[in-house]
């Protein structure tokens, strides 16, 4: 049976969705993030020596980041589903997408969580100022626009059909998932942006995805 070391508020409970999605047994190891740090704890290096969630195990195998995770779980127990046919413009899609997600949409919502941390971190009084100018200086002039670059393109594309891949939901969609997830948490993204959101709403309306936050807990994306 595969192992899901879930860490709360994280990737892996895309995993979970996925697992659910293709009706896999699967067991859940839970870990808590530390209150002060909202890092993983210690427990889960002796997993995987990055310490980082999600990680599955699958008999001897032990796998981490969650795209290579969500394709080994299609590829290996999919039986075809969530994933278009080879030779397919679809199939194109669905590679991109897998990638995009944490290659190229998720590095710019990341910075802004560092430099959100800096603008209201606690430091002495004479630092204070620099640095949350040279904070907000770098947000308002690159990680701002890229987001909204982002966010605009993913808005047009999701105009041209309903699912990442085309007109079939796929694994691409549970990828994406979390990036838009984030960027409706902490990125400004709302309803001027209705394809996009009309899109989480339909993930929040499939009943795999209910399912795994029942299993996996509440999720709430960090600010």
């Amino acid at each position: 049976m595969i192992t899901v070391h879930h860490l709360e508020n994280s990737r892996s409970q895309r995993v979970l969705w996925l697992l659910e999605e293709l009706a896999i047994p699967y067991e859940i190891r839970r870990y808590a993030r530390d209150p002060k740090t909202m890092l993983a704890p210690p427990e889960l290096r002796a997993v995987h020596p990055l310490g980082k969630s999600p990680v599955i195990g699958d008999g001897s195998l032990v796998l981490a980041e969650s795209g290579a995770i969500l394709e080994y779980l299609v590829d290996t127990y999919g039986n075809g589903r969530l994933k278009p046919a080879a030779g397919t413009p679809e199939r194109v899609q669905y590679l991109y997408w897998m990638h995009y997600a944490e290659g190229s949409v998720m590095p710019p919502l990341l910075f802004k969580l560092v430099f959100d941390v800096i603008e209201s971190a606690p430091m002495p009084f004479f630092v204070k100022p620099f640095a949350r100018a040279i904070a907000g200086r770098t947000k308002s002039t690159f990680i701002q626009p890229q987001v909204a670059l982002h966010l605009d393109f993913i808005e047009a594309e999701l105009g041209k059909r309903e699912w990442f891949a085309g007109d079939e939901f796929t694994a691409a969609d549970v990828a994406m998932s979390f990036p838009l997830e984030v960027a409706a948490g902490r990125a400004g993204l709302d309803r001027s942006r209705p394809r996009t959101m009309a899109f989480l709403d339909r993930v929040h309306a499939r009943p795999a995805y209910t399912v795994a936050l029942e299993k996996g807990g509440p999720f709430e994306v960090l600010k």
